[in-house]
């Protein structure tokens, strides 16, 4: 009987949360800090441009990273560190990077080397066999014959025309939608889409095992993308014991299409290439951690976080995946502490490392503070939050908020959505899951945790995981729309006289059909 009354339950307690009001004084200084003094291009700028690509445990990163923490210690937070979180893996970068074709005539090739692969020892040359490797059977017909040899795997790509903008903003149809659940379907990896996932993975690392026991010179793998924009992998095994990759290159499907059609109709092809990269062997990571310390002295131990994943993948300098959400999320501490506002609860910013290989800083950070999603073994901390807040959609501006199926918390935030209306364009709140990002690993453990929901721009036509993901892809505006509602949310939360509703707590995955 006590299901059936838990949503009521929270029902009730979430319009009594929602009768408390909300300081418009505050929100007015929030709007004012956050659309007319900005600063969310000169932090993105010191993220993209000056850090340069984010790889976990790459120099890049580390820049990034004390970057950010030195910044929040001059915004006067406290306990601003890199908190270690355990093993990731090797750091890498590359040091130099070039390849062309040279025969039948000169073309260079928009080409990046693969993550976490070895270099070719100075500059090779050599001519393109082309094999198509899609399956465990496709190894064996190649065994014992590409020693020595610079290999093309073409894939299959998608080359065709382009008949719809490559940027798009939601309509209110597209948000009518999304805020029927049920209509618009769940965001959220099914078992199955894991499982293939996963199998695609192990392949590839099959395949990166086979090659190097091949001794080819090099691979080349055509990727996804078009006219000049292509999306990288997940790239080799980053694990501290993994052995070195054999070189590899990602490329343009147009540039990896050519040399397949002249080698296919009887046209040797002949590239020129170099690649240079770093492995580095600590394989610890670690995350940005920083807090304002709450002034209440009944809620100060209580926190209210917010976050977005600071690392990124090494094909350009990863501003929209995502520089965009932690330049939001620092842009969100600056207001909060620029207009003098004094937060009840403690608020905490982490920037996360890892996100892109698997939630792994944030995954740990929740074992590490609030307890364990494998066995639901809670620590104290786990009641201490509130609510943990993130960015990880690119860089257009908020629409609304998935509720992560917590529906006691839509009142809420329909009501601190509605003083933005005018810059948000109808605000929509959905009760559906959506995954992929750090979000998740607070919700796995029974905490609550928002993903906002964001116009799409050009993030999967354009600039997910592409060779193209750089600063100018950025809509400063938008940046600045989301520091202004997160900051607001976040003060919110902060305000309370309780916590945020909880969903019930999940069952331990160990436990689950017994």
């Amino acid at each position: 009987m006590k299901r059936l009354y838990y949503p009521l339950i929270l029902l009730l307690a979430a319009h009594t949360l929602m009768a408390q009001e909300v300081s418009q004084e505050a929100m007015q200084k929030i709007r004012k800090e956050g659309l007319e003094n900005s600063k969310v291009a000169d932090i993105a700028f010191r993220l993209t441009d000056a850090s340069g690509p984010r790889l976990t445990n790459s120099p890049g990163y580390q820049r990034a990273a004390e970057w950010s923490v030195d910044q929040l210690k001059k915004w006067g937070l406290q306990n601003a560190r890199l908190e270690e979180w355990g093993e990731f893996g090797k750091g890498w970068q590359v040091e130099k990077s070039y390849i062309a074709m040279t025969k039948p005539y000169y073309m260079p090739f928009i080409a990046i080397p693969k993550a976490w692969t070895g270099g070719t020892s100075g500059p090779i040359t050599g001519e393109v066999v082309v094999v198509d490797i899609n399956q465990e059977e496709d190894l064996k017909k190649y065994e014992g014959k590409l020693r020595d040899k610079i290999i093309l795997i073409k894939g299959e790509a998608n080359t065709a025309p382009t008949f719809k903008a490559d940027a798009v903003r939601y309509t209110s149809e597209d948000l009518d939608k999304m805020a029927d659940s049920e209509a618009f379907g769940s965001r959220n990896f099914t078992p199955e889409m894991l499982e293939r996932y996963r199998a695609m993975r192990t392949f590839r690392n099959r395949v990166d095992s086979f090659l190097l026991a091949q001794k080819v010179k090099m691979e080349i793998v055509a990727r996804q993308g078009k006219h000049g924009t292509f999306f990288t992998s997940n790239g080799a095994s980053f694990r501290g014991d993994a052995p070195e990759p054999g070189p590899s290159f990602e490329m343009a499907p147009e540039h990896a299409y050519l040399m397949a059609r002249l080698a296919e109709n009887g046209i040797p092809v002949t590239v020129e290439a170099d690649i240079k990269t770093t492995f580095y062997n600590k394989l610890t990571s670690s995350n940005v951690i920083a807090e304002i310390p709450g002034t209440d002295p009944k809620l100060k131990d209580e926190v209210v976080m917010l976050g977005a994943h600071l690392d990124s993948w090494h094909g350009a300098t990863g501003a929209t995946d995502n520089a965009a959400g932690s330049t939001v999320m620092m842009e969100v501490i600056r207001i909060l502490q620029t207009t003098g506002l004094k937060p009840k609860r403690t608020i905490r910013i982490a920037l996360w490392s890892g996100e892109e290989q698997g939630l792994y800083g944030s995954r740990n950070y929740v074992k590490n503070t609030f307890g364990d999603p494998q066995t639901m073994k809670l620590k104290p901390a786990h009641e201490k939050l509130s609510a943990y807040y993130n960015i990880d959609n690119g860089t257009g501006r908020i629409r609304g908020v998935y509720l992560q199926g917590n529906e006691a918390v839509r009142p809420i935030f329909e009501k601190w959505l509605a003083p933005f209306a005018d810059i948000i364009d109808h605000p929509t709140v959905t009760l559906r899951n959506t995954g992929g990002t750090d979000h998740v690993s607070f919700d796995a453990l029974g905490l609550p945790g928002f993903q906002f929901i964001q116009d799409g721009i050009e993030y999967g036509s354009r600039t997910h995981h592409t060779n193209v993901d750089t600063y100018e892809r950025l809509v400063m505006d938008d940046l600045k729309q989301m520091a202004t509602i997160v900051a607001a949310f976040v003060y919110n939360t902060a305000q309370m006289d309780q916590k945020l509703p909880r969903k019930p707590l999940p069952k331990a995955p160990d436990s689950v059909g017994r």
